[in-house]
């Protein structure tokens, strides 16, 4: 006999949305849509918690106007994927998001410990695949930051990896440079 998967239902995004607008899910019930699954969250760490925080902070600092940070909200990115980055930098003030979740970021930060292979794979690519032009990965397994750029297709054409002492400045902010080991706990 052979091994056969079973067919997934692929859900829209509006199909999603339509669920959470009918409390589908309990309260606090975490999850995103990404391609199509509805994918359950995991809970947070303490590690984690802290990670998301330092870099939330970071980068409030460097994108003091004409963007706005917001961490675990949703990104309306195409019809099939609706994730929630642990961090998103995103165009104009946050009146301009109360009809609609943002549809680009200008930076998405996913802080990776057990889902690093999720984050690098099947999230990298919807990312790129949507035109977010920087995305980086702090990875708490390896303790660096993982910094892609330049999407092409489903995936960045650019990869760089960067250990704690080392500094990096988002693109769309090139005068603020930001310290790895301020991003990681």
């Amino acid at each position: 006999m052979t091994d056969v998967l079973a067919p997934v239902h692929r859900w829209t995004r509006q199909q999603y949305d339509d669920m959470v607008l009918n409390e589908i899910f309990r309260p606090g019930e975490r999850v995103e849509l990404i391609e199509g699954v509805i994918i359950d969250m995991s809970p947070q760490k303490s590690r984690h918690a802290t990670a998301i925080y330092l870099v939330e902070e970071r980068l409030r600092e460097a994108f003091k106007s004409g963007h706005i940070v917001r961490a675990q909200m949703p990104l309306a990115l195409d019809d099939h994927s609706e994730p929630e980055p642990d961090v998103a930098v995103v165009p104009g003030q946050a009146r301009d998001y109360t009809q609609a979740h943002p549809t680009t970021a200008a930076l998405v930060v996913e802080v990776s410990d057990a889902t690093l292979r999720l984050d690098r794979q099947t999230k990298q690519a919807v990312y790129a695949r949507n035109g977010v032009t920087e995305y980086w990965i702090v990875n708490l397994q390896d303790h660096h930051l993982e910094v892609y750029r330049d999407p092409q297709g489903d995936q960045y054409r650019s990869r760089i990896v960067l250990p704690p002492g080392e500094q990096v400045a988002p693109l769309a902010r090139p005068d603020h440079l930001i310290t790895v080991a301020d991003l990681l706990p």
